[in-house]
């Protein structure tokens, strides 16, 4: 289970807080998105400005790390580093995903300085940012980008399994929503062709606890969620249930 920003339950997303919240829930995996400070920092923030989160009108960008970490989210909480985060919690293992070009160099200081690369997973929407660390970050996890999760979901689908291998050849998860471009990935046929290239399967976005339950059945590896909280209560009664005598 993949904790979607944190658990930002009473916290705000991709804080400190947030991440220490899902952990005291139980979760290990931590789900987070990394930008570029106008001073070259990494800071974790999703979305490329403020806006959403504060009202202003002002990209991660164009503010340095000392003044994004004088911002109030709520709840004492401020634009995190990556490398606080790696320090804050070392046993944690982080899913990240590159958000902009001029974060990639930052994020690969950080991992670097945590002495992090074994517990890192490393994903970006855009292959060029994903390729550029990974190149510097011997050994490090990745996730399949959009062009080959397009790719290798349609031809899972179309049972052209060459082809799937070909698109997932250097990647070791895939992490895709319910459905890409009208194709189901959680298809038995689309499963079956990602687990025999030999990658994990993270589903996302995923809150309720049905549909988890579905997706577990279904064989994923893997479900992102904002509530790691609904999630490892799933997990937990599936474990029950499994143990039960027939």
């Amino acid at each position: 289970m993949l904790a979607h920003r944190g658990l930002a339950v009473g916290a705000p997303e991709n804080t400190l807080l947030a991440f220490a919240r899902a952990l005291a829930a139980g979760a290990t995996h931590l789900e987070t998105d990394v930008h570029a400070s106008a001073d070259g920092v990494a800071i974790l923030s999703h979305d490329p400005d403020l806006f959403r989160l504060t009202g202003r009108r002002v990209r991660i960008d164009q503010l340095t790390a000392s003044e994004l970490a004088r911002i109030d989210l709520g709840e004492s909480q401020t634009f995190a580093t990556l490398a606080a985060a790696l320090e804050a919690f070392p046993e944690a293992r982080f899913n990240i995903d590159i958000k902009a070009a001029a974060a990639a160099v930052p994020a690969i200081e950080a991992i670097r300085d945590a002495r992090a690369e074994r517990r890192v997973l490393i994903g970006s929407f855009s292959n060029a940012r994903r390729r550029a660390v990974v190149r510097r970050l011997p050994g490090v996890v990745t996730s399949v980008s959009s062009r080959g999760a397009v790719i290798a979901t349609w031809a899972g689908a179309l049972g052209l399994r060459r082809v799937v291998r070909l698109a997932l050849r250097d990647v070791q998860a895939v992490q895709l929503p319910v459905r890409v471009l009208g194709v189901r990935t959680t298809s038995r046929r689309v499963m079956a062709a990602f687990h025999s290239a030999g990658v994990e399967v993270h589903i996302w976005t995923i809150n309720d606890p049905a549909e988890m339950m579905r997706l577990l059945d279904a064989g994923v590896d893997g479900i992102v969620s904002d509530r790691a909280d609904i999630a490892l209560g799933v997990l937990s009664r599936r474990a029950s249930l499994s143990r039960e005598p027939i």
